[in-house]
């Protein structure tokens, strides 16, 4: 297959990273989370597989997060302190599905020798666009369905398992533990939504980052800002003009802004259509999570606050 333009970027940029990263960085491109001794070294791709090696992992790992809240996935670029963690790692944990474009390259720039979990593994994948090279694979945001947080969790406690059998015990327990928590989470929007007429449960979203949830809570989907499950997407004025009067026909409450896009587009299609648009506090964690030491720098805690916030707004 022909590399995409950005994939070929990507690897442009990384060479020269590692070139910098070989005459040393400063100290603010050091890796945040060194391995404490003793510990499992572990690096996390996005905030979403962060937050499950974490609750899985307990203290017996110290995981390092590439992709910090609020930054895109989709258009990511690597730093000289990605290369020096990834190559001090014995795990490195992605999402999949084509998500990490950038990650293969990096990995063979840092030397990595140890192994990749592939989180994705055993998902039941919803079909990306077929003209959408990038996005061949699958709709990569399986996140979204909290049935699908349990497979990667657990696929991730099992690598761990592998790579540590001494704490076995440890990761069989906490996976247990963190399952039950996100069953929980399951049955709680199931609930809400079933609280929510079903003739109101239309969606309209920054982009088509909630195809999962959707088919999960069998809400509607009416349309999206950006018509893409890529970020850098764009709609055309004859897009904006459609997607405008199908929520005039549909009977939308509101446009839904995420936490990681600009609202700007968001806004004045929902100022267009004569709907409320949800941004600020309440835009919706899409693409990542909340800042951290908040409900929603959790996955637990960022799929509530969805969950709220689109019922609340579609019930209001």
């Amino acid at each position: 297959m022909t590399p995409s333009i950005r994939t070929l970027g990507t690897v442009l940029a990384i060479a020269a990273i590692s070139a910098a990263a070989g005459c040393g960085s400063s100290k603010d491109d050091s890796p945040s989370s060194p391995a404490a001794a003793g510990k499992l070294a572990v690096v996390a791709t996005t905030p979403e597989v962060a937050d499950f090696a974490r609750n899985v992992g307990g203290d017996a790992v110290t995981v390092t997060q590439i992709i910090k809240p609020n930054v895109d996935p989709h258009d990511y670029e690597p730093t000289p302190a990605d290369i020096q963690a990834i190559g001090a790692a014995k795990l490195v944990i992605k999402n999949g599905v084509g998500l990490e474009e950038w990650l293969d390259p990096t990995i063979s720039s840092a030397g990595f020798t140890g192994t990749v979990v592939d989180t994705s593994e055993g998902v039941t994948l919803r079909k990306g666009d077929p003209e959408d090279a990038d996005m061949a694979e699958g709709d990569p945001h399986i996140w979204h369905n909290p049935r699908n947080a349990k497979i990667m969790s657990e696929n991730i406690e099992k690598a761990l398992v592998a790579a540590d059998p001494g704490q076995a015990d440890t990761y069989r327990s906490n996976f247990q533990a963190y399952a039950a928590k996100l069953d929980k989470l399951d049955a709680d929007n199931e609930r809400k939504f079933a609280a929510l007429p079903a003739d109101q449960r239309k969606l309209v979203t920054n982009h088509d980052a909630f195809g999962y949830y959707i088919d999960r809570y069998q809400l509607q989907f009416v349309g999206s800002v950006i018509p893409s499950l890529d970020t850098s997407a764009e709609l055309s004025a004859k897009q904006i003009e459609d997607l405008v009067a199908k929520i005039k026909e549909t009977g939308v409450k509101a446009v839904f802004s995420e936490s990681s896009l600009p609202p700007k587009a968001a806004e004045a299609i929902a100022r267009q259509a004569g709907v409320q648009v949800i941004g600020g506090e309440d835009a919706l964690f899409g693409d990542s999570l909340g800042a951290p030491d908040t409900p929603q720098g959790t996955y637990l805690g960022a799929e509530e606050h969805n969950t709220d916030t689109i019922v609340r707004a579609l019930g209001g």
